[in-house]
């Protein structure tokens, strides 16, 4: 089963994916995009390690999610891949723009036949204003495509807001 997890900045949607994989009783790895490149964020990945449990795989992966998830997927296994935002960001950032372009048609490509159950979070960037600056328009437009994408792939569809769940698609949490 595929799953997208959607919203924003401390809405309850980790915390929602790890209560989905903690209770789906399968072998759990956690897939972390984020990368510790200043304090404030070394402080957000300790939060979500101290969340875990120990017995939790883990895999930081930063560019290569597609090849990640096809080396790590398996028939009673659940990847939670935390966050496809940080993921974005860390593509966007690259010098080479057709990178974004290349994992992103990967990730599209495979995520229908990857066995196991998958749970993606992802930071919902579409309901506010139009950001200034070219990279940030460029960010929000690029999450969306991505969310719109994957969203027609997935058999359940939540968005969480103030740690509440709203299935958009699929069988109710």
């Amino acid at each position: 089963m595929l799953q997208l997890i959607l919203g924003g900045a401390r809405s309850g949607k980790s915390r929602l994916a790890e209560k989905l994989a903690g209770d789906s009783a399968l072998a759990v790895t956690y897939i972390a995009t984020s990368q510790p490149l200043d304090g404030e964020m070394n402080q957000r990945i300790a939060h979500h390690r101290e969340r875990r449990p120990a017995h939790w795989g883990l895999i930081e992966e930063p560019l290569e999610l597609a090849r990640v998830l096809q080396e790590s997927a398996g028939e009673g296994r659940c990847l939670l891949v935390d966050c496809l935002t940080l993921w974005l960001t860390n593509l966007l950032m690259l010098e080479d723009p057709e990178r974004l372009a290349a994992e992103r048609e990967a990730l599209l490509q495979c995520v229908a036949s990857l066995p196991g159950e998958i749970i993606f979070v992802s930071n919902e960037t579409g309901m506010g204003v139009v950001p200034l600056g070219e990279l940030t328009r460029r960010y929000v437009d690029e999450a969306g495509w991505l969310h719109q994408a994957l969203a027609e792939r997935c058999q359940r569809v939540v968005l969480t807001v103030a740690g509440l769940p709203l299935t958009l698609k699929g069988t109710a949490l």
